[in-house]
């Protein structure tokens, strides 16, 4: 069973890599690669956490787990996240690894206890029984037991509402289900910026200005379900980047299996980069919640009263796809895009490393050759799925890059 496990996690590990990066997974599984793809899962999967800003703390906080049991295992290269358990550098780094992702996804997920230990069971059996598993096992325990006491309390799944308003430009749920949920993410204990509110965006534009005018003409056009102006890439663009299982989880794991990353580099490289992509969320959510502006299939139906004679309303123009429950400005997606390739970006001293994912929701793969390619698509991806508008996309690429940028000088860095 151990080993059909493996294969199984194996195939989706390499569904995208390349002959040599999949032979070499096909050898040597990495560890924080196949429990980062077990958080799925748990998170995905079973748990349905759809929306990316909420499930990215159940990343985050394995991601974190992790990378301190690893970290310490292999004598504190780096700084910690939270602790750094006592090693000596024979510890198995594999217990470690699943033992602190396994305990995490235990306590947030009490009611997967028994697939989860299963799971972890299966895991444990395929290491060598002996004093390195022993230590591994501590070691991870230690790293779960330190973030899980760091987050509780954190505010996470309050029943905090939207701000809602009746007055042109003013948010108020869309389309069909016209949902009020998730506002609590914007006052989620961030993992590794200070405060929330230290990226607020300048705002979206005026109703009656000329930039609004023309996102307002952009998104109609492009973003409608009936589009005929939008070309079949851009289509295949808007439903890749907005599949909920969250592609970026896909690009993460490419890049450790392409890239051949040992288990430390990917322990680190899955912190920064969820702790960038989650506190990116937290800080993107935030500022929704201040500028609370409504998005474009509201914009679009009312246009007869938002007092601009240049935009002309259609009261059954709907979107390409459903509207997330939450306010239009800043788009969470290019916050918490921007912030991982501005984190991927650090990692790896460059901007040009190729990457792809493949999208269940699309059916398709798509490739980067950049990360800053990326970040350029994913503005217009968001357009074109009729939910954004520019400003949102652009002024929330801003957010997410000083979020990242933040993130990347601060934390887990080299201590020699």
């Amino acid at each position: 069973m151990v080993k059909a496990r493996c294969a199984a996690v194996l195939a989706a590990l390499t569904l995208t890599a390349p002959p040599a990066a999949a032979a070499a997974a096909n050898t040597a599984p990495n560890a924080v690669v196949v429990w980062d793809l077990n958080a799925q899962t748990a998170i995905w999967d079973v748990a349905h956490q759809a929306p990316p800003q909420v499930a990215g703390r159940g990343f985050a906080m394995v991601s974190g787990a992790v990378y301190d049991a690893v970290n310490a295992i292999e004598g504190t290269p780096y700084e910690p996240y939270l602790t750094a358990p006592r090693a000596t550098g024979r510890e198995s780094a594999d217990a470690a690894v699943g033992t602190a992702a396994h305990r995490v996804l235990d306590a947030i997920f009490p009611e997967q206890r028994e697939r989860l230990r299963v799971q972890y069971d299966e895991w444990l059996a395929g290491l060598p029984d002996g004093p390195a598993k022993r230590g591994g096992i501590r070691v991870g325990a230690e790293a779960a037991a330190a973030m899980l006491a760091a987050r509780q309390h954190d505010g996470a799944f309050d029943p905090r509402l939207w701000t809602v308003g009746t007055e042109p430009g003013q948010y108020r749920p869309t389309p069909p289900a016209f949902e009020n949920t998730g506002a609590w993410v914007g006052f989620l204990k961030p993992f590794a910026i200070p405060d929330a509110t230290m990226f607020r965006t300048p705002g979206p534009p005026s109703l009656t200005s000329r930039a609004y005018t023309r996102d307002f003409e952009e998104v109609k056009r492009l973003g409608s379900a009936t589009s005929t102006a939008r070309t079949a890439d851009q289509t295949d663009a808007a439903l890749w980047w907005h599949d909920r299982r969250s592609v970026s989880w896909g690009m993460k794991r490419d890049l450790a299996v392409t890239q051949r990353l040992g288990v430390l580099d990917t322990a680190r490289l899955y912190a920064l980069a969820d702790f960038a992509g989650t506190d990116g969320a937290i800080a993107c959510a935030n500022d929704k919640e201040f500028w609370h502006f409504w998005r474009p299939v509201t914009a679009v139906r009312l246009a007869a009263a938002d007092g601009n004679p240049a935009t002309e309303a259609d009261p059954g123009w709907t979107p390409l796809v459903v509207t997330p429950p939450n306010p239009d400005y800043p788009s969470g997606h290019t916050c918490r895009t921007a912030a991982q390739m501005t984190a991927y970006q650090h990692f790896f001293g460059r901007d040009r490393v190729s990457f792809s994912a493949y999208s269940v929701d699309s059916g398709t793969t798509r490739h980067f050759e950049r990360f800053s390619q990326a970040t350029a698509e994913v503005i217009g991806a968001r357009i074109w799925a009729g939910i954004h508008f520019r400003s949102a996309d652009v002024d929330g690429t801003t957010l997410g890059t000083g979020v990242g940028k933040y993130i990347t000088k601060h934390s887990l860095r080299p201590r020699h």
